[in-house]
């Protein structure tokens, strides 16, 4: 085990859905973190009181002097900024490729032991989804930079106020139809946020750890099988009907004129692909963690919101 006493890891992302989470597992195993983020006012507050050994610090990933300063006398990093719809200058290129080598070269600029990078499953610099594609080309940027990266994939995440599971729920509760991406085949293996979070925070604490680890829940769905799950769990019965993903195609270019899109073409093709660990990655389970079913968050969620 790697003596945690005195050694700072720095968050990039460190308010955000799993990054704040990643937070509070570093912290719970005796980490001193740094949370590294454009807006340290914004998005999630560490919980309880105040913690001296808990450090908001206003960097931007897209500036080399900001990044240096957030990484200085640290032991280790975690580079855990995702973007899931471009806007403006904010691209995935931008974020996924350039910010994450920035943050790899300054890292081992300043000697930093421990890098952990968050990708995804599927990453691949020969894919023809721009998302996926610049997700692999940020591997090899980082692989580059700093050799002995650790990079996580994981599935797609799940758990109180996701954009995931949330938004699911809520359409289900509202639309008389429910309008499927195809004909719901593409299989998914959606993993609770908590786990990819503890999972880290068991990663920066081990000496050794494999390089590449991919993250998925305990049960391979289909679309309509995972649909079909969640209304179950909230009583409800739904109408379910295919729509073709050329229309949703349509929808999305639509949706792309308006200034805070609903829906993007990007997003349509990451539903298109297969989102599974491979068995033969190192994953949640290899980290002695028993992950928690969709249905156990589920209802737990619904227990909080009181419905």
């Amino acid at each position: 085990m790697a003596v945690t006493n005195g050694q700072t890891v720095t968050v990039f992302g460190g308010t955000g859905f799993l990054g704040h989470r990643i937070v509070q597992h570093l912290r719970a195993r005796g980490f001193p973190v740094r949370i590294a983020s454009r807006r340290p006012d914004r998005g999630h507050t560490p919980r309880g009181p105040d913690d001296p050994q808990l450090q908001s610090v206003k960097a931007n990933i897209h500036d080399e002097r900001s990044v240096a300063d957030a990484l200085a006398d640290t032991y280790g990093v975690v580079n855990a900024v995702s973007l899931y719809a471009e806007r403006g200058q904010a691209t995935f290129h931008s974020v996924h490729v350039e910010a994450a080598r920035r943050v790899a070269v300054q890292a081992h600029k300043a000697g930093v032991e421990r890098l952990v990078h968050l990708s995804g499953i599927g990453a691949d610099a020969a894919s023809q989804s721009r998302y996926i594609r610049k997700r692999g080309e940020g591997e090899l940027a980082v692989r580059a930079a700093f050799v002995e990266a650790t990079f996580i994939r994981p599935a797609v995440m799940f758990g109180p106020d996701d954009a995931f599971l949330t938004v699911i729920l809520k359409l289900l509760r509202q639309l008389p139809v429910y309008p499927m991406f195809g004909r719901g085949v593409t299989r998914l293996q959606p993993v609770y946020v908590g786990d990819v979070a503890n999972a880290i925070g068991r990663i920066m604490q081990r000496a050794e750890t494999p390089r590449i680890f991919e993250f998925g829940g305990p049960r391979v769905y289909s679309y309509e099988e995972f649909v079909r799950a969640v209304a179950h769990q909230a009583g409800l019965v739904p109408r379910l009907v295919p729509v073709p993903f050329a229309v949703w195609h349509a929808l999305a270019w639509a949706s792309e004129m308006l200034p805070s899109p609903l829906l993007t073409r990007n997003q349509v093709e990451l539903v298109q692909i297969d989102t599974v660990s491979s068995p033969e990655m190192p994953g949640i389970v290899e980290l002695g963690i028993s992950p928690h079913t969709v249905e156990a968050i589920l209802q737990e969620m619904l227990s909080n919101s009181g419905g």
